[in-house]
């Protein structure tokens, strides 16, 4: 008796596990949808576009340590909201406003509650219309909140990448350097270098003929390009998931790229070279290789962090 229910347990265990990893995948996708209607419904009563509300919050998800599962992620600081002299916290908008507090009631049950997702969304868009509801007045209404310049260049630039796509469930991704070449690499993260003074290598070094096309990894906006003395001829694109991704050492740039575009993953962005370590032109002085470098930023500051296994994850996937 006593193993047939064990076996019974088994069974059970089984099909929970089976049945499990469709159904969050379903919610996955039914998490997007939600966002989106809940961006659409607050961008037809505020007419602010919706994109600017999925930008932040898509921000803000990405400097949290965990996402939880909420549906929104904006977090309004409690002073903010409640006001200054709302000790209590009392959610009544009429209480709120008193005390000079933002928070506003998105659903209808006379209640602003920072938990909510419509009253979220419905006090961020009430809070960038006191600006204003052209592009520039939200960027000034973005820095008085954010009080941050990187922060509020992120937020526009996925604006701008969700406005072009009309869509904020961006997840493709492809290899840096076209898999149809010959390339190799390894992990060369954290390596010592010496040109310029004792630093660290920041990035990952892919080994290509000269002229090997180089790609976009992701869905972002093209920050930088130009001549750097250590990486030649590079380029910098910030992508909706708050990382900073740098190309170095290219020969030279596809026609059509320039500083403002938007990219989507496997737009061609150049080719393999050796430029650097020297004045514009430099070239040479090492074999061509393509150095690709990630920087992730959590709000307060930007750092390096190794890109390898994300590369490997990559190259997968784009075979």
């Amino acid at each position: 008796m006593y193993f047939r229910y064990l076996l019974t347990g088994f069974f059970l265990l089984f099909l929970i596990m089976l049945i499990g990893t469709p159904v969050h995948a379903e919610s996955d996708e039914d998490i997007y949808k939600e966002r989106m209607a809940l961006f659409k419904k607050t961008e037809a009563i505020s007419q602010i576009p919706w994109y600017y509300f999925a930008a932040m919050d898509n921000y803000e998800r990405n400097i949290q340590k965990e996402d939880k599962g909420k549906v929104i992620s904006i977090e309004v600081p409690a002073e903010l909201w409640f006001g200054l002299g709302n000790s209590s916290l009392i959610k009544e908008e009429s209480i709120i406003t008193f005390f000079g507090g933002k928070g506003k009631d998105g659903n209808g049950d006379k209640l602003a509650d920072p938990a909510n997702p419509e009253d979220t969304l419905h006090t961020i868009a009430s809070y960038i219309a006191e600006y204003g509801q052209t592009k520039d007045d939200i960027k000034i209404a973005l820095w008085n909140y954010y009080k941050r310049d990187l922060s509020v260049q992120t937020i526009m630039n996925t604006a701008k990448v969700f406005k072009t796509y009309q869509d904020i469930n961006l997840t493709d991704r492809d290899f840096p350097v076209s898999t149809d070449y010959n390339y190799s690499y390894r992990s060369t993260w954290g390596d010592r270098r010496g040109f310029g003074g004792l630093r660290i290598h920041e990035g990952t070094d892919i080994f290509a003929g000269y002229g090997t096309p180089i790609k976009s990894t992701t869905y972002g906006v093209i920050e930088l390009m130009g001549w750097n003395l250590y990486g030649g001829w590079r380029i910098g694109i910030r992508d909706i998931y708050n990382i900073y991704h740098y190309y170095g050492h290219m020969a030279g740039y596809q026609d059509d790229i320039q500083v403002g575009q938007v990219v989507k993953p496997g737009d061609v962005l150049g080719s393999v070279g050796s430029t650097g370590y020297g004045p514009p032109g430099t070239s040479g002085k090492f074999p061509p290789h393509l150095h690709y470098g990630m920087y992730k930023d959590n709000g307060y500051s930007e750092w390096s962090f190794d890109p390898y296994p994300f590369l490997r994850k990559w190259e997968r996937m784009s075979k």
